[in-house]
């Protein structure tokens, strides 16, 4: 937990000039951009994204939404959709959230009231030190079950998994480079293809994960 704690004081979010607000006055808010989120009755722009972190979210929205469709295993939301992890944690809009069947009681209109299975977050420059700081801790405390954190710009993927000791661990990545989800099981990843561009043909990507 060192390392997210020490990295998140490298950048830190713009807050607006707004006055602050209860997160369900926030719910409701007119925002020009959408592109905010809740923090401490505040309302914080987040980083901009990159070209990079846009085609790895919609590549790997594609393989998700697919297996997702096969197995029906849950729903899927992305950015900005939000997600209040826990009651006294800031309201926060992954770049991509997995909710269980079994947990769907949690969605709402337009947010997850708890915490979704899966979280994924991809990394700009902008955003590392909240990614990788404030975030972790919020996901990790709130209990967020696996989280990914997806970084085009240095070609590096981190997988964690909530211990029965509420803290996250690192999962493993196999010999071969592949990386098995434990929330939604038999969902696989070839690391590498998050690095490759122009990206896989998610089309062929489908093919040989058996989606189609």
């Amino acid at each position: 937990m060192t390392q997210h704690v020490r990295e998140a004081g490298r950048s830190k979010p713009r807050k607006l000039d707004l006055p602050r607000m209860t997160y369900a006055q926030f719910l409701e808010w007119d925002f020009e951009n959408p592109h905010v989120e809740w923090v401490n009755g505040e309302v914080v722009m987040m980083a901009p994204v990159s070209g990079d972190h846009q085609d790895v979210r919609v590549f790997l929205m594609f393989l998700l939404q697919a297996f997702n469709a096969v197995h029906d295993s849950g729903k899927l939301r992305e950015d900005p959709f939000q997600m209040k992890s826990g009651p006294e944690l800031p309201g926060r809009a992954p770049d991509i959230q997995f909710v269980s069947k079994r947990n769907l009681a949690r969605l709402r209109k337009n947010h997850l009231e708890g915490p979704a299975d899966l979280v994924v977050e991809i990394i700009s420059p902008g955003s590392r030190g909240t990614d990788r700081g404030d975030k972790f801790y919020e996901y990790e405390t709130g209990g967020v079950k696996e989280y990914w954190l997806i970084d085009p710009e240095r070609r590096r993927a981190e997988f964690y998994r909530l211990g029965r000791d509420k803290q996250f661990h690192l999962m493993e990545i196999d010999e071969a480079g592949v990386f098995r989800s434990g929330i939604m099981k038999g969902f696989w990843l070839r690391v590498e293809w998050l690095w490759q561009r122009p990206l896989p043909n998610v089309l062929k990507i489908q093919r040989e994960l058996g989606l189609v």
